[in-house]
């Protein structure tokens, strides 16, 4: 006879999901039982950590990740990266642990009451299978709807007494049936309306194209390079976006648009047209008022997320897979001209200062850091108030090569650095994370040592919430308490966690350490940098 736990594992090999992202509890100690050796249990410390370092392992591997957690009281430290990832649409299936059947009614404890109102509404779906004998089932619905566009994570509360129970003939063919199902996706648009969009851009006087997250998420970066080049079409970044969807060395590329709704109409001035691929319309913060788009011009988004294309504030849209519908859309326009490309509104090198004692600038730390990464670096961004200065010396030149959160929180940098890793070994992952952000997820610190994960961790430390304080500027809220980090020592934290650190005493020292910590490493390394606050602009 087979059993649930049997038929669960036999479902998750074939979606290829055996590694697993946890944080065990004693509900979830059923379905660990006798754990297979063609498995991979991954350990976090803390569930948030557990949640963003699969984040990262998914993007990273495109394949949907596996976390198990910890009935409620997990599921509830989970909950930020939880929003966190359905805001990257990261395909994930978050399942967690359940008091056994018999004693839910009477809500013994660790019984997750209303448990799939818990995660709601980060996760796109969440369910609690009636009978032990419809978990197989349940879990590959969870797939198909985590991987289903807009993909995103999805919740499965499981009961502990379930896995035991075994499967009679009939629920076993059930059970390999739900197995052997795969749902397909990734929609061409209609060619009619495909048709109309490629008149609208050969007819535009000036258009523009605006590339987003999802172009890289979705393999489209080779199509959306084609249709800019077949058009001349200078090419802008979605604001806000955690993922590159255009080589930022190419010479149509023109820079990242400002996150406000008046700077970013103005940064628009002058294009007739424009096509905003894989981002929504747009990540608006902070708020500074203005028209939507300049007079006269039209946007049209294409998107696979129906959400996207519904909360659009101005313009039209398609739902449909990217990858395809750019495809087409290329095959339909005409070439235009060289002579008529547009080019990039500067390209000139950013010049970096001479360094002129500790702590460094964040420019000149960022341009070293830069300058000894391997090119074919896997980064990870989680320094707000750095990320300017970041873009400017760091250029995203080939897919799958940039991560960030575009939810807003904090957490993701250190834990998502680890899983993208663990995902890509044959690539180096370098995650730029500041001291205050560190501190969300410092745990994921003890997984990379653990598990000997060579990510690099630089850590420009200003001892304070920078960005924060721009903001209080910007917001004219002066007195603000709570926005400075006097007293952390990253070094001694990282090597409490047995991870080796360095403190780079300046910009040729911080080179040397990048350079020695990417190329044939050992493990992880922690490098802590001083630096001073540039603050960001719009």
């Amino acid at each position: 006879m087979t059993t649930v736990r049997a038929a669960t594992r036999e479902l998750l090999r074939s979606r290829g999901a055996t590694t697993v992202f946890g944080n065990p509890g004693s509900t979830e100690l059923p379905f660990l039982q006798d754990f297979p050796e063609d498995f991979r249990y991954v350990l976090g410390l803390q569930e948030a950590v557990v949640v963003g370092m699969a984040d990262g392992h998914a993007q990273a591997t495109g394949r949907t990740a596996l976390v198990n957690l910890h009935t409620a009281p997990g599921v509830g430290n989970a909950m930020g990266a939880i929003v966190t990832a359905a805001a990257n649409h990261t395909p994930m299936v978050v399942t967690a642990g359940q008091q056994v059947r018999a004693m839910m009614t009477m809500e013994a404890l660790l019984t997750n009451v209303d448990a799939t109102l818990l995660p709601r509404p980060a996760v796109k779906w969440a369910y609690e299978p009636p009978r032990p004998q419809d978990v197989p089932a349940a879990l590959a619905r969870a797939f198909h709807i985590a991987e289903s566009a807009p993909r995103g994570p999805v919740f499965l509360s499981l009961p502990m007494d379930d896995f035991d129970v075994e499967l009679d003939a009939a629920e076993a063919r059930a059970a390999r049936h739900a197995t052997a199902r795969r749902v397909g996706g990734a929609a061409q648009a209609d060619r009619a309306e495909v048709e109309a969009l490629a008149r609208k851009l050969m007819t535009a006087v000036n258009p523009v194209l605006v590339t987003g997250g999802a172009v890289d998420a979705e393999g489209a970066w080779d199509a959306a390079v084609a249709l800019a080049e077949r058009r001349g079409l200078p090419v802008w970044a979605s604001p806000i976006e955690g993922r590159v969807g255009f080589p930022e060395t190419h010479p149509l590329y023109q820079g990242v648009l400002p996150p406000a709704i008046g700077p970013l109409a103005q940064t628009l001035a002058g294009h007739d047209l424009v096509l905003v691929v894989g981002a929504p319309v747009f990540r608006y913060y902070p708020y500074v008022p203005g028209p939507l788009l300049p007079e006269g011009t039209e946007l049209t988004l294409l998107t696979s997320d129906p959400g996207e294309a519904a909360r659009a504030p101005v313009g039209d849209a398609l739902v449909a897979g990217l990858r395809p519908t750019l495809e087409l859309l290329c095959e339909l326009v005409d070439k235009r001209p060289h002579d008529e490309a547009a080019h990039r509104a500067d390209d000139t090198p950013v010049e970096v200062p001479e360094a002129d004692g500790e702590p460094m600038s964040a420019s000149i730390a960022l341009a070293a850091m830069a300058s000894a990464a391997p090119a074919d670096t896997v980064w990870v961004n989680e320094s707000p108030s750095n990320i300017q200065a970041f873009r400017d010396h760091v250029r995203i030149d080939r897919p799958g090569s940039f991560l960030m959160t575009t939810g807003g929180g904090l957490g993701f940098g250190l834990s998502a650095a680890v899983g993208a890793q663990l995902g890509r070994p044959d690539r180096p992952v370098v995650a730029l994370v500041g001291d205050g952000s560190a501190q969300y997820a410092i745990t994921a610190l003890w997984t990379a040592a653990a598990y000997r994960v060579p990510v690099t961790f630089v850590v420009p430390a200003n001892r304070e919430y920078a960005i924060l304080k721009w903001f209080g500027r910007f917001e004219n809220t002066p007195g603000v308490p709570g926005l400075d980090l006097p007293g952390l020592d990253l070094c001694a934290l990282a090597r409490g966690y047995g991870v080796p650190a360095h403190r780079a005493t300046d910009p040729a020292h911080l080179a040397e350490l990048v350079g020695a910590a990417t190329t044939d490493p050992d493990g992880p390394v922690l490098i802590e940098a001083p630096v001073t606050t540039v603050p960001p602009v719009l």
